[in-house]
């Protein structure tokens, strides 16, 4: 924890700042004090180096579905096209992650107090949504084809699939490092490793092609495609709307939180206790905490954020102090009070 007025957001390893006003109308005049704990490691961007792995992965994808898609229209091969269909929005998904990315680097202004942070819940967000276009378009194109069911060359298909693999494979790898701490990067960790194991399946599937000449193998490969881009796709869709819907990430326990909270030194009562995400990486708390005792001190403020910091990975802090007169009686939990009396 830093100097208790000092408040840099363009570090990592941001400092403690705190304030104090008097005669609040709203808590019968006691002083509040609100401090703002920050610390590196509730603060996971990803490493400089993504900004490279970005680059490399959208040129090496864009010239692979380049190739695929010529290859899947000269062949007929619905698989093929499915295929590069995804690879593309995959592309564009990266595109977004990188823009993302780039944006949640920028300065807190008056006006974004927090900078662009939220941009990267907003990328994981819409690459879900892309993904899922993308699949109902596919499956569509699939069940056409069982329809009228065209020749494919069996090994053609295995040759530009493979390459597929040891692209997709590569590129994923280049995501691993960040993809536990960031469902921004972790949505481009995932694209990149399910388009390995869909272009594994088009090898299968080419070889099962040129073993049994059967045609309905090419459209069935593009369905069961879309099951695994759908299934991979999922979890990062559910997660990314509960944060862009403010949501306590799910990494945190908030009934453990204010247990925390109710266990502090002096603290008699946690209430209107928020979590939310402000970014893919970050978390934010505001709570109100009951100490009859009178304001405990700045160095309090600054362990009590410490203690959110390094427990629950909570890197912004705004703590009330309240004395507990004049508050009423009630029931007061995770979110608010109901209150009754004065």
């Amino acid at each position: 924890m830093g100097g208790a007025h000092h408040h840099d957001h363009s570090s990592q390893d941001h400092a403690s700042h705190d304030h104090v006003s008097q005669g609040h109308a709203a808590h019968a005049a006691h002083s509040h004090s609100h401090a703002h704990g920050h610390g590196g490691h509730g603060h996971s961007h990803a490493p400089a180096s993504f900004g490279r792995a970005f680059a490399i992965g959208i040129g090496l994808n864009l010239a692979y579905t380049a190739v695929e898609a010529f290859y899947g229209l000269a062949t007929g091969s619905m698989a093929l096209l499915a295929d590069a269909g995804h690879n593309l929005s995959d592309v564009a998904g990266l595109a977004i992650a990188w823009g993302a990315w780039f944006a949640s680097r920028t300065r807190p202004t008056p006006r974004f107090t927090y900078g662009l942070r939220g941009s990267s819940i907003l990328a994981a967000l819409v690459n879900a949504v892309l993904l899922l276009i993308a699949c109902g378009a596919i499956a569509l194109e699939a069940i056409q084809r069982f329809a009228e069911p065209a020749p494919v060359p069996g090994g053609t298909m295995m040759i530009v699939a493979g390459v597929g693999i040891v692209i997709n494979l590569g590129t994923a790898l280049l995501f691993a490092r960040g993809s536990g701490h960031d469902i921004n990067i972790r949505g481009a960790f995932l694209h990149m490793a399910a388009d390995a194991a869909v272009s594994a399946g088009v090898v299968i599937a080419g070889l099962l092609t040129l073993k049994t000449g059967a045609e309905w193998i090419d459209p069935a490969t593009s369905l069961v495609i879309v099951l695994v881009i759908v299934a991979g796709t999922w979890g990062l869709l559910r997660e990314s709307l509960a944060m862009a819907m403010q949501a306590v990430p799910g990494r945190i326990d908030p009934a453990a939180v204010q247990q925390a909270l109710a266990e502090v030194k002096g603290v008699t009562r946690v209430h209107h206790l928020h979590i939310w995400p402000t970014s893919t990486t970050e978390t934010a708390l505001t709570a109100h905490l009951v100490v009859p005792g009178g304001h405990p001190g700045d160095a309090f403020l600054e362990r009590t954020a410490a203690m959110l910091h390094d427990r629950f990975g909570i890197g912004h802090a705004t703590l009330q102090i309240e004395q507990g007169e004049g508050v009423g009686e009630g029931r007061c939990d995770i979110g608010g009070c109901a209150f009754h009396g004065g």
